[in-house]
This record gives structure tokens, sequence and C-alpha cells, in this order.
């Protein structure tokens, strides 16, 4: 109750202060940076592990190092690795977006996570700038609220490397034109619509194509200025397009062939839309890789696609949509359907519509796959709230008291996650988070703190158990050779010593992740099978 009153006599301040649009997005802006920031000492910086992590950080390095793909290696055969090429060049098999603000943080802070945070200011405060263009500005603020509590410190986007933000910015920046274009064709408009579908380029590209249809739909309402717009976003997109084929040709020897798909044919991992077959392999996968290959399969199925799995898959896919929504505002949806009079409304309903079914081609989903379209689940919140604050204000103002108290309530125990009943309910409750508390389950940060103390260069040999699940040890930085510690696959007595010739003067060790804890001894200490 208190906090409902406090609410209704601070709405005439918000108001007045949701007119001053530079001084917000600045504050916007720095807000999911100095939430997480004071988290710090409980959440630390996040530790990669997952193959998306290392893939990612791998081609930040490789940027920090100007340039965009890594000579093979004359010993790669001990470095394969999930999402990683080895051949034609040593280089992660993602697009450059999220590698590119990695880098950028890597070079301006020695952090790569830095570019996170930074993506993340970015985003929120380029949500209510495209909510500007859709709705009155206090309920522009409230959206960027709502984007800052929902996306930022407490979700995983903030707490891996797998990016969303990036992305999410670029929708923004596609989104936000495209109802000033409406109003009025301007030449800047148009720039920054070509420059959202560049950004989208460079992070999810297929995505971006579904986003696209969904801008060509808005657009068809303002037909005669089509060709212009068209031709200058096209110009702004431009040199990120240049930019992605100049990856390919770098990475993959063909200006056409994405690094994403020469994977998939090598390694048959990413697995390939629902209605294609399986890829099969055309390189002998290692253990690990074999074990992502299976998952992947089995995820895709045998078969190519039948349209009852398609629609199964769309309604088992209602949890990850679940996750763009504060569970108070999910309550207060239906309230839109009134706006569907009103064609931009109607077409918002559509291009989510678009966006839903285009995704479920593909056998994964998690929500940063789409982020694109963040924006747009944003503006349905929002439109919803408006609708419903026609009927009950007072209902509206209840919900988004709740959306505050719910966020404050799970930062509050981040913040109090020394205190093991907190830190149980955040493991327990919050599993999307992926806040690092330093409890480390799998054990890699006691590996890294004993190799990182050990004098010298580290030669690490990795030995899997034959029941190994799929957990990354196998990880390097962009120039294997000048690393302090190399990281190689096990490859039995013989090849090994290869490898421990090829770097002579390291200490060498071996690694049996597979232990609870993992097991690292010096390596003439445990035979070799």
């Amino acid at each position: 109750m208190l906090l409902w009153l406090a609410a209704a006599r601070l709405e005439p301040g918000m108001r007045r202060l949701a007119r001053r649009t530079r001084w917000l997005m600045a504050l916007l802006f720095a807000l999911p940076i100095v939430l997480r920031l004071a988290m710090l000492g409980v959440a630390p910086v996040p530790e990669p592990r997952t193959p998306d992590d290392f893939a990612f950080l791998l081609s930040a390095d490789t940027l920090a190092h100007f340039r965009l793909a890594n000579p093979p290696h004359p010993m790669h055969q001990f470095f394969e690795t999930n999402f990683t090429l080895q051949a034609p060049t040593y280089s992660s098999i993602y697009p450059l977006g999220q590698g590119i603000l990695l880098a950028a943080g890597q070079l301006l802070f020695r952090q790569p996570w830095a570019g996170v945070l930074l993506s993340a200011g970015l985003f929120c405060a380029l949500c209510y700038w495209m909510l500007l263009g859709w709705t009155t500005p206090g309920w522009a603020l409230l959206g960027g609220l709502v984007a800052v509590i929902q996306y930022g410190p407490l979700q995983y986007w903030m707490n891996t490397y797998w990016g969303g933000y990036l992305a999410a910015a670029g929708g923004c920046l596609i989104f936000g034109a495209l109802p000033r274009l409406h109003a009025r064709v301007t030449r800047g408009a148009a720039l920054l619509l070509g420059l959202g579908l560049g950004i989208g380029w460079l992070t999810r590209p297929f995505e971006t194509l579904i986003l696209s249809v969904c801008v060509a739909l808005f657009l068809a309402l303002r037909w005669r200025a089509m060709i212009r717009i068209t031709a200058i976003a096209s110009l702004a997109a431009l040199p990120t397009i240049g930019l992605s084929l100049l990856q390919n040709r770098q990475v993959t020897g063909n200006w056409l062939t994405l690094p994403y798909m020469l994977s998939q044919y090598q390694y048959g991992i990413p697995t390939s839309f629902t209605f294609q077959p399986v890829p099969g392999p055309h390189r002998a996968l290692t253990q690990e890789q074999k074990v992502d290959y299976d998952l992947q399969s089995a995820v895709h199925g045998a078969t190519p696609d039948s349209p009852a799995a398609f629609f199964r898959r769309l309604g088992g896919r209602a949890r990850f949509y679940r996750w763009f929504f504060p569970v108070p505002l999910i309550l207060v949806l239906p309230a839109f359907l009134p706006a569907l009079r009103q064609p931009r409304f109607l077409w918002l309903a559509a291009a989510l519509a678009v966006i839903v079914v285009g995704t479920n081609f593909y056998p994964y989903f998690y929500p940063h796959y789409i982020a694109g379209a963040t924006c747009l689940f944003v503006l349905l919140m929002v439109t919803a709230l408006e609708y419903a604050s026609h009927w009950s204000l007072e209902i509206v103002r209840l919900l988004v008291v709740l959306c505050g108290a719910q966020f404050v309530f799970w930062y509050t125990l981040q913040l109090l996650s020394a205190w093991p009943p907190a830190l149980a309910l955040t493991n327990q409750y919050e599993s999307w988070d992926y806040v690092n508390h330093r409890d480390d389950p799998e054990g890699r940060i006691a590996i890294d703190r004993r190799l990182a103390a050990a004098p010298g260069k580290q030669l690490v040999f990795v030995r899997y158990s034959p029941e190994h699940r799929l957990r990354q040890w196998v990880w390097n930085a962009a120039d294997i050779d000048n690393s302090r510690i190399v990281r190689a696959l096990d490859l039995g007595a013989a090849e090994d010593e290869k490898l421990v010739d090829y770097y002579p003067g390291r200490t060498v060790w071996l690694l049996e992740p597979d232990f609870m804890p993992p097991r690292l001894t010096p390596y003439h200490s445990a035979p070799l099978q």
C-alpha cells in the first residue's frame, strides 16, 4: 500500500522528467551498469564456461589483435573444440558483432566484459528513444525502466558473453526509425534504420532477415517513399555488410560462405533448420564435439519437420517468450487487444507473429536469438498498460509497483547472496541469471587460480572421461603459441609428446575435469592411457 501511494505521488514528477530526453537517455544508459557493478562484491566478473562464451571471447581476442582470422595452427588437432574452426583458419564461427563489443572492452578496459556492460546501457537508453516514436514521453520512460529491471543486471545477457544487448540495441534503431519515417521521411531516420539492420546482420543474420520482413510490412504503409527509404537505409547498412563479407573471405576463403556455414559442413554443428536433414560431419569429431553433435541431432530429430512437430515446438517455446515479460505485466497483456483497431498496432501484432513463426524453423532457441525484437515486447507491454489505464489507473499503478517490488526483492537477494538462505533462493528460482556467486560448482576458478600461480608458461592436457558431458575445458586465445597457458586435448602418450616437444620449457599438466572436483596433476605423475 505504501509503495502504491509513493508511486501515485511520484507520477507528476516522472511526467515532467520524461520530457528531458537526453538526460533520461544518459540515466537509462548508466542505470544497468551501476546496478551490476554494485553487485561485484558478491557476484564478480562472469567466468566463461560454455562453448559460446569461449567462441565469442576468441572472436574478441582475434579482433583485439587487429585481424579477422588467425592462421591455422600446425598442431591444430590438439586444439579442436566446439564452435571454433581450425581450418582453413583458426577462428570463431560467430558473426563479428559481439566480438567487436568484447574486443572494445578488452582494448579500452583490459576486460572484455566491459563491452557487455556498455552494450546493456546502450540498449536501455535506445529502448526509451524507440518508445518515444510510438507513445508519450511518460509511457516511454516507464518502458525504459522496464527494460532496465527485466533485461538488466539479473539476466543472462549481462552475466555471460553470449550477447543479446547489441542485437537489441540494433532492434531499437530499426523499430524506433519506423514511426518517425511514417510521420515524415527524413534522411536521418532512414540512416538509423539501415544502421540498425547492419548491426542486426553482424549479430544474428538469420533473425535480421526476419526483422527485415517486418520492416517491409511497415513500409508498405508508406509505399510511395519505400524506394527512397530503402536506398538510404541500404547505404547505411553497406559498411557492416562489407565487413561481414570480408570476415567470410578471411575466415573461410569464400566471400559468401559464413564461418557458421563452414562449421556446419565440417562438424555438423550447429545443426540445420528443422525442414532440412541433420547435417553430417566431414571431419573426425573429438569426444566433446561428438557429445554436442549427438545432442543437437537429438533436438533436431532424425527426420525433417512435420506440421505436428512444428506446432508442438511452437507451443513449447512459450516459456522462452515469457522471459521477456515481468510476471505482473503478463496479467495486463489482454488490454492490448483494443489497440489492434489502429493499423500501427495491428502491424506490431503481425510483426511479432512473423518473428515467432519464422524462428520456429530452428530447433534450438534462447531469448537472445530474437534480441532484435526485444523493444517490440516492451512496446507491447507499454501499450497494454496505456490502454488499461483508461479503465483503471489504480490497477496499472499496482502492476507497475509489483514489477518494481519484484526486481528489488531479487536484486536485494543477490546483494545478500553471501548469506546461505539468500543464495539458495537465487540459485533455485533464478535459473536464468547465470550470476557467478564464487561458488563455481565445476571447479574452474580453482583450476585457473592454480595455473595462474604457477611460474612460467604452462601446457595443460585435458583428458575427458568416457562419461563426459558437454562442459568445455579446451579453449585458447587467438595467439596460442605466445599464450602463457595452452590447453590441449590429451591424444595419447605418443601424440602428446609431439606437442611437448613443440612447446619446450613449459610446465606440463594433466587436467581431468570429470572428477569432482576437477583433478590437476603434473603430467609425468599420471600414466597416459
